[in-house]
């Protein structure tokens, strides 16, 4: 059986995206993306809202992209090979191979996929997650903390729902950036 993670890069207050919609405060520098590319490696299947899978479609859509260093090469390649289930009532058609495109989020559905799942799943984009969340589907969290506050925007975490997290790992990175992952307490 695989786990649903939770994967998010956040500000230090805990928003994925500024107020403005922009979140070039979490672009990664080499190390830790060369770490978010050995994560998630595991990943057998990728759960993406629609705006999420329009920002990571890049990563095939876009040759030039893997063209630019060997990092993003083995990340493009790494998503590449990973199925991608992408939840849109809005979205007319995917542009990547390996993708499924779903109207509605079925929770009964993604723990059928938990149980024949031979390596994690990843839940990605708040707006889906908040969902996963309140079905009591995610097993563990993993946020990539950048050090900076945005005061506002779109919140990583549902605000309005208690979780209690046991600490699973942690890493320091030069850049100030800090890698921590919580275990859902059950």
């Amino acid at each position: 059986m695989g786990d649903l993670i939770y994967t998010a890069n956040v500000s230090l207050d805990g928003f994925i995206e500024d107020a403005g919609g922009n979140f070039d405060f979490t672009t990664p520098d080499d190390d830790v993306f060369v770490f978010i590319t050995d994560l998630e490696r595991s990943a057998g299947t990728y759960l993406y809202g629609r705006r999420l899978y329009e920002t990571m479609a890049v990563w095939e859509t876009d040759p030039g992209l893997a063209a630019q260093s060997q990092l993003m090469a083995d990340f493009a390649d790494m998503w590449r090979t990973a199925d991608k289930v992408v939840y849109s009532t809005t979205l007319e058609g995917v542009s990547t191979a390996k993708t499924r495109l779903e109207r509605r989020f079925d929770p009964d559905a993604i723990r059928a996929m938990k149980a024949a799942a031979p390596g994690h799943l990843t839940v990605g984009g708040a707006n889906l997650a908040r969902q996963a969340f309140e079905a009591g589907l995610v097993d563990e969290c993993r946020l990539f903390v950048a050090p900076v506050v945005v005061g506002g925007g779109k919140p990583a975490l549902p605000r309005d729902m208690r979780l209690d997290l046991e600490l699973a790992d942690e890493q320091r990175f030069s850049s100030g950036t800090i890698y921590v992952r919580y275990r859902i307490a059950t």
